[in-house]
Parts: C-alpha cells; sequence; structure tokens
C-alpha cells in the first residue's frame, strides 16, 4: 500500500483486511496481495536460516513474519506486521539476489519429514520454489511502486 495511506491503528488494519468491499480497499491496496497458505510457518523456514553474511539476515528474516508490529485489542489474535517501503525494497533487493537451492539445502532435512520425507521431495522443493517466486515478484513489484507492506497472519 501507498506508505502515506497507511494507519498505525489496529482498527483500521482489521477494517481494510476483513472488509471485502472495494470501498474501502481499492483506495489503499493496488490489488497486490499475496496469501501464504496455512503452512506460511514452514515457508518463514526457508528464510530463517543461517546467513552466511549477517549484511543479509535482516531483509532474510522479513521475508515472510518480519515487520513492525501493530498489536490488536484483542490480544490472542496475531499483530498485523508493518514493512515500511525501504524495508520492502530490502527484502526485495534479497529476494532478487536469494539463491533458492541454496535456501532450500538449508532448511530442507527439517521441512521434508512433515512433506513425505525424500520421496516426496520433488513435490516439496517445487511448492516451495513456487512460493518463493511468487514473493519475490510481490516485493519487486511493492518495491517499483514505493509501497509499504501489511501482513495479517491467521488467527
Amino acid at each position: 500500500m501507498p506508505p502515506p495511506a497507511l494507519r498505525n491503528s489496529a482498527t483500521w488494519l482489521e477494517r481494510l483486511f476483513e472488509d471485502e468491499s472495494e470501498t474501502v480497499r481499492q483506495p489503499v491496496v493496488r490489488h497486490r496481495e499475496e496469501v501464504l497458505d496455512t503452512r506460511y510457518l514452514d515457508q518463514e523456514r526457508i528464510y530463517a536460516g543461517a546467513s552466511p553474511n549477517p549484511a543479509e539476515a535482516r531483509p532474510r528474516t522479513q521475508v515472510v513474519l518480519g515487520g513492525r508490529p501493530v498489536f490488536r485489542a484483542d490480544r490472542h489474535k496475531p499483530p498485523f506486521l508493518v514493512l515500511t517501503a525501504a524495508q520492502a525494497r530490502q527484502v526485495a533487493g534479497f529476494l532478487a539476489m536469494a539463491d533458492f537451492d541454496a535456501l532450500w539445502d538449508f532448511a530442507r532435512d527439517e521441512l521434508l519429514p512433515r512433506y513425505g520425507g525424500v520421496t516426496g521431495e520433488p513435490e516439496a522443493w517445487h511448492a516451495f520454489a513456487s512460493a518463493h517466486q511468487e514473493l519475490r515478484a510481490f516485493y519487486a513489484r511493492t518495491a517499483e511502486y514505493g509501497d509499504a507492506v501489511v501482513k495479517s497472519l491467521p488467527a
């Protein structure tokens, strides 16, 4: 979303994510939404691994679960996560340069048991690689527009 449209209000963000009407969403959302499936924590694992270069650590950890929390009134619900436009550009740069195979190699031993083991690796690799490409495209478009990112995680 364009940074000037962003509000630092959990109530406003809840209304934005819960209201499907175009009158609320259209002025602030440029129709570039990315929805991770229920295995988003496993997707996070791809990026949360140890970085060989400490300078890469911050954008790497912001891809899925990163961002400044905006806490909801109902503390049992996860907070919204907000990345500034500058942070979104850093993530886009990281993803543009990231070697998915290297990321996969680091996380595969932890992930494979949940996805059919070694025999299920081709399908698991493909699913995670596809999600990686979608995230790469999302952040590239977001950076191109100079937009911020708001994340709403399932409760």
